[in-house]
């Protein structure tokens, strides 16, 4: 798509209208929505760091040492429920097993 060209300050034509500059909103709540706090992130952190994983995650990392990709996104979509929280899940899980190694 093609950069937003300025109003023209003529009536007619493509980009017509009285020339204007836009005002600047202040940072609406639902802007954050999705993003997670340092406090949340610093508590889910500590949470893993002290309760380890979940069966099943533990289950998925055991897949995914082994080669079995395919199968470990199958186990993380059956508990999750959609495909795209088990590809993040899997990913998840991946980027750990990294980590430990």
């Amino acid at each position: 798509m093609a950069p937003k060209q300025p109003n023209s300050g003529l009536s007619v034509g493509l980009k017509k209208g009285h020339v204007v500059t836009p005002k600047e909103l202040a940072p609406r709540p639902s802007d954050r929505k999705g993003k997670t706090s340092k406090r949340v992130h610093f508590a889910r952190s500590l949470i893993r760091e002290v309760a380890g994983f979940a069966p099943y995650e533990k289950r998925i990392t055991e897949l995914l040492k082994v080669g079995k990709d395919k199968r470990a996104l199958k186990v993380a979509k059956r508990k999750l429920g959609t495909h795209k929280r088990a590809k993040r899940k899997r990913e998840e899980m991946a980027s750990a097993l990294r980590k430990m190694r």
